[in-house]
């Protein structure tokens, strides 16, 4: 699915320029008639920079329902306004409006009432919580019931974490919405929104060469027999034999549902499970449909008992994930260690923007999170002092092996000293049940979590990026940070690095607990350079209070300096021109 900018001015071109710098992937395309029908179905996003009434007369015969029409946005040529048009819940245009006001400094129009009114967004927080909305046609008569009262009753099965505005009660009589995986769980006939947990587990024994159609409605027969919902079904769980049948195949393709299948060893594990002579001789295992239920959900307790109908045989059980429980399966979370390069939206890349929008929790070091509040709206946010980095990442590992998606923030690159690699040494040092798919109920790890690193612009660029080239050749950057590095090993790096000729960075070049490192490094590096080597200083790079200094060895301490400076000192080579500092490469300039 693709992003679309569409304009018609040449001042919309410009504008749409500056905002694929956000959306890389985005297509920029000049807007005329009877262009929207043939990109409509391919796009999840379209921007429109142009007037509000062109655009509603354009995608009108287009429009289908929310829970397939792609996010709208229009945008006046000047980029004052953003108006989210279409989707904007679960297509995202409301969250790209904020977004892209941000980054253009630009007014966003938001007409949406659950958000204007600061209220959830039921249908979003819905899609968030892995819940199907089985009526969409009750959702905007619960929703007007929320705006009015300014809270619903909420029946719950699931144990989900509910928002403010969502108050629980024990009888499903009293409730306007209900989390659960039964059909109905009432007895009046009014209008109750039913949300539906994906959690049940259908065990399915088949015979060879029988249809998906045979499938489908055996399934759906047993499971309003036994007043459960089909919406909630989340897997399907086999003897591995089976996993190819072709039928079965068809029916999960068509339904979206994975299949988990197990080896007969695997389910002759399972204790206490009716024995079938027939289905052992044919494929080695005692049973397949209950114990395949009882393997992929990892719980004991079946919701239903093996029903055989015609070809096929179904059992099913609830999946009920918690920490406390052993019976329950293991969840695979998801770390995300996210550079935000120097804070502000503008330098932050549209997949670290990504990240942050697809994470459940956001931990960082509380000054790097002020500088992103908008990135955090909506999200569950931990913030520590600056040296809590173990704890960070052990609440981050804590939250993922949860089955959590988290992310944690690092100012600058995550790589370059940062979290990244505290993450993966705390990982190192944990047991987990494995790293293939299949996870015994029994197992007493969860599996270890995926990790992804999205890069950042680093201190390191971000000040040299303000000082001109200073680092154009080989170059070395030490921390003057002692807390972690012994003193004695950081100034061997830097004798080494200084003798070697290296351009040198200096992070945490000072602290009230450190005033004379800085004099030390300096007296160290003047052994090998002139007094009138270049040198930068760059405090809050691309931030409020941004200060950029041009300075040589010489007179390089006579200047305030702090945690927040970094210090580019250049090489034998550097030289200073209309107040910019480069180092040449080396290419022969005529």
């Amino acid at each position: 699915m693709s992003k679309s900018i569409f304009y018609i001015t040449k001042k919309a071109k410009s504008l749409a320029d500056r905002i694929k710098s956000l959306y890389s992937d985005a297509n920029i395309i000049k807007y005329k008639s009877g262009l929207l029908p043939n990109e409509w179905d391919r796009n999840k996003l379209f921007i429109f920079i142009m007037a509000t009434g062109i655009v509603v007369r354009a995608i009108a015969p287009l429009i289908k329902d929310k829970k397939t029409d792609p996010a709208v946005l229009v945008i006046d040529d000047d980029g004052n306004y953003i108006i989210s048009l279409l989707s904007g819940h679960l297509g995202g245009a409301n969250a790209i409006a904020q977004q892209l006001s941000n980054f253009l400094k630009a007014q966003p129009v938001i007409t949406t009432a659950s958000d204007v009114n600061r209220l959830t967004a039921i249908d979003l927080w819905s899609q968030n919580n892995n819940l199907i909305i089985e009526d969409w046609s009750l959702l905007p008569h619960i929703s007007t019931k929320l705006l009015d009262n300014k809270h619903l009753k909420v029946f719950d099965e699931s144990n989900l974490q509910l928002p403010a505005e969502f108050k629980k009660v024990n009888s499903p009589e009293d409730a306007d919405l209900l989390i659960t995986n039964k059909i109905t769980l009432h007895s009046k006939n009014i209008n109750k929104l039913y949300l539906r947990p994906k959690n049940i587990v259908l065990g399915i024994g088949c015979n060879s060469g029988t249809t998906d159609e045979e499938i489908e409605k055996v399934i759906k027969e047993v499971l309003d027999e036994n007043n459960l919902s089909f919406s909630s079904v989340c897997s399907i769980a086999t003897i591995v034999k089976k996993a190819s049948e072709e039928g079965l195949l068809a029916f999960a393709k068509k339904f979206g549902i994975n299949i988990d299948s197990f080896t007969p060893e695997e389910i002759n594990s399972i204790t206490d499970i009716e024995k079938s002579e027939a289905v052992f001789k044919a494929t080695g295992a005692k049973a397949v449909a209950e114990p395949s239920a009882i393997l992929a959900s990892c719980n004991n307790k079946l919701l239903i008992r093996k029903q055989k109908r015609g070809n096929v045989t179904v059992a099913a059980a609830e999946k009920r994930p918690s920490k406390h429980d052993n019976s329950s399966p293991p969840q695979k979370g998801k770390i995300y260690v996210v550079g935000t390069g120097p804070g502000d939206i503008e330098h932050i890349t549209p997949k670290a923007q990504n990240a942050l929008k697809e994470s459940e929790f956001i931990i960082g070091y509380g000054t790097y999170l002020e500088l992103i509040p908008d990135l955090l709206k909506g999200k569950k946010v931990i913030s520590t002092g600056m040296t809590e980095e173990i704890e960070r990442c052990k609440k981050a590992i804590e939250l993922a092996n949860e089955g959590k998606s988290v992310s944690i923030i690092s100012g600058g690159d995550p790589g370059i000293y940062a979290m990244a690699g505290l993450i993966f040494e705390l990982l190192s040092k944990m047991e987990y049940a494995g790293k293939t798919k299949t996870i015994k109920p029994n197992a007493s790890k969860s599996y270890p979590p995926d990790i992804e690193i999205i890069p950042g612009i680093s201190a390191l660029n971000a000040c040299a990026s303000r000082l001109g080239a200073p680092l154009m050749h080989d170059f070395a950057s030490i921390s003057l940070s002692d807390r972690l590095t012994p003193w004695e090993v950081i100034t061997k790096r830097l004798d080494v690095a200084a003798s070697s000729d290296f351009v040198i960075i200096l992070y945490n070049p000072k602290s009230k607990g450190r005033v004379e490192h800085i004099n030390i490094a300096v007296s160290i590096i003047q052994k090998y350079r002139s007094p009138e080597t270049p040198v930068g200083l760059v405090k809050q790079a691309m931030r409020e209070g941004e200060t950029v200094i041009i300075t040589d060895l010489k007179h390089l301490i006579e200047h305030e300096i702090d945690m927040q400076t970094t210090i580019i000192i250049g090489n034998s080579q550097t030289f200073v021109w209309d107040g910019w500092m480069i180092t040449p490469r080396g290419y022969r300039v005529v």
